[in-house]
């Protein structure tokens, strides 16, 4: 499994399944992340979090234990 987190970046992926489970779940698809819409990393921070990504034409920032539950191909 390969999560958005793992993602290089400048990479675009496509969102395979969502984890999580209440609130956590509920607040990545209110974003627009959900299955089979195209991702496309942006931008890490300096330190790592959060990671900037491209979803449905905005950009979005994640912290990386949301991305860790977005599975990607």
């Amino acid at each position: 499994m390969q999560s958005l987190r793992d993602v290089p970046v400048g990479s675009t992926v496509s969102v395979k399944k969502l984890y999580g489970e209440g609130a956590i779940k509920r607040r990545i698809m209110d974003m627009g992340i959900t299955k089979g819409t195209s991702v496309y990393v942006r931008k890490v921070a300096p330190l790592g979090d959060p990671i900037e990504v491209t979803v449905r034409g905005y950009e979005l920032s994640l912290r990386k234990s949301d991305a860790a539950l977005i599975e990607v191909n």
